[in-house]
């Protein structure tokens, strides 16, 4: 069996099939950051599950190619840099590199492309160029470029693939200039702004005189780029499905560049929106949080990722204080077991046990079920528990388990890396606490314990006796 998703265009689960004759080759793109501000947990939500996605292909033996833009102009982010009186390039850099600082954090995979809208305003002047020679678009008196909604339409193309749309109700025709237009409103967007004395510096030069790309041509420039005008999977929250998702589509097949018979995109994923404590996330009632925010609060990244991936990306999800306290506590567990068989396993290898790894995973294939494939790993982990405690494992079985689990991670990514080696003045610590307490001096024992204490490391039972542990690994 292999992975099946929920396709927003087909509004039904389908069969993973990739467009390469081969088979192998993926092309993946995700929305990414507007970069006029720190990322907040929701944005953060949609970043772990496509990185969840990657790492779910990347698993089954696809060679993926991962593309996410990095939006570096738009309405917000010009507003911001007027208000900050320094350059666009200066503005965005601090928040660019802010968000690939909290991407490593959050243990995602580095996107093997992150272009700039910026750098890529030749390939989306040639992409508008392309919509104008196909009369659908239009330009403005004052320069500026439009998509035409009803003459898309009367070219027999269907505008509303990912939402259903009520034409009958909508003002169709409306033209508007903002980057983001009332859900309510099927109206003409823009694809080049002319300048206004507004845009201050940030502007550049067209065959329709000076002005900035919209922000839905900017996707549909960089991903055709560089993933070619098909290619297999689109992501992104659901608030990003009408209308920047539908733009993206009507101007890319609208440009005519697709092989006969072949769509913009074959599946489109969306995921869920996020609350906070039960509510909408909002400044105003203090639950906004930045991923910086709640590692200030003394949360690990790994602690954040692994709440973030405990409901299925189509399920509205509740993140709160109190599920990351649990988050914490699931972690432990994980690692105290990893840990055990670590310290069974040493001096042995092992290879990963296949139908032990397809046990653990197999849920992912239903469409990303991550409750699934938790509920099997906390199932394992009790069984082997149980097994530990018993002194019934081998070191070749606890290698081997080992090995599986390291093999499932790569899909989860949140274990801890192998204990570094104890240093050899704590071991000799280790062994006079041991000896004081076999000479029944518990005084002395427990003045070594101390001791250790201070130095950072604590003292842990293990099926081969005691050993040192550093404090918070």
């Amino acid at each position: 069996m292999g992975l099946k998703l929920l396709n927003t265009l087909t509004r039904s689960v389908q069969d993973f099939v990739p467009l390469d004759p081969s088979g192998k080759n993926v092309g993946l793109y995700c929305c990414g950051p507007t970069v006029y501000d720190f990322a907040h947990i929701g944005n953060w939500r949609t970043f772990v599950f496509s990185d969840l996605v990657r790492r779910c292909l990347e698993f089954q033996g696809y060679q993926v190619r991962h593309v996410m833009n990095i939006t570096d102009v738009d309405d917000k982010i010009i507003k911001r840099v007027k208000e900050s009186g320094g350059t666009l390039t200066e503005f965005t850099g601090k928040f660019e590199r802010a968000f690939f600082e909290d991407l490593g954090t959050l243990r995602c995979r580095l996107p093997h492309h992150t272009p700039r809208a910026t750098e890529h305003i030749p390939q989306i002047v040639e992409l508008i160029g392309r919509l104008l020679a196909r009369g659908l678009a239009y330009q403005t008196p004052d320069g500026s470029v439009y998509f035409s909604i009803q003459k898309y339409r009367d070219a027999g193309q269907q505008y509303g693939q990912l939402v259903h749309l009520n034409f009958e109700e909508m003002r169709i025709g409306e033209r508007v200039a903002s980057d983001e237009y009332a859900k309510e409103s099927v109206a003409d967007f823009a694809l080049w702004k002319a300048r206004v004395p507004e845009d201050g510096g940030v502007f550049w030069p067209s065959p329709w005189g000076e002005g900035r790309p919209g922000w839905h041509i900017e996707c549909s420039a960089m991903s055709m780029q560089l993933l070619g005008p098909s290619f297999d999977l689109h992501l992104g929250g659901e608030d990003l499905m009408f209308p920047h998702h539908e733009d993206e589509i009507a101007q890319s097949e609208g440009a005519g560049v697709q092989a006969p018979g072949q769509r913009f995109v074959k599946y489109w994923l969306h995921g869920a929106h996020l609350l906070v404590e039960g509510k909408k996330m909002s400044k105003s009632l203090g639950n906004f949080f930045t991923l910086r925010d709640l590692v200030a609060k003394g949360f690990s990244g790994r602690e954040i990722r692994y709440l973030l991936l405990t409901a299925h990306y189509r399920e509205t999800f509740n993140f709160t204080i109190e599920g990351l306290q649990g988050a914490r506590s699931s972690l432990q567990r994980i690692d105290e077991c990893v840990s055990k068989l670590r310290e069974l396993a040493a001096g042995s290898t092992g290879t990963a046990d296949p139908s032990l790894v397809r046990k653990l995973t197999l849920p992912l294939e239903e469409d990303l079920n991550i409750s699934g494939a938790w509920g099997a790993v906390f199932e394992w982990i009790r069984e082997t528990n149980r097994k530990l405690a018993d002194n019934t494992v081998t070191a070749e079985q606890a290698a081997t388990w080992l090995a599986s689990w390291e093999r499932v991670d790569e899909v989860f990514g949140v274990s801890l890396p192998a204990v570094a080696a104890v240093p050899a003045e704590i071991t000799a610590l280790v062994e006079a606490r041991q000896a004081a307490r076999k000479a029944k001096d518990f005084k002395q024992a427990d003045a070594i314990r101390e001791q250790l204490k201070a130095l950072g490391w604590v003292l842990e039972d293990t099926p081969k006796g005691v050993r040192a542990k550093r404090i918070g690994s």
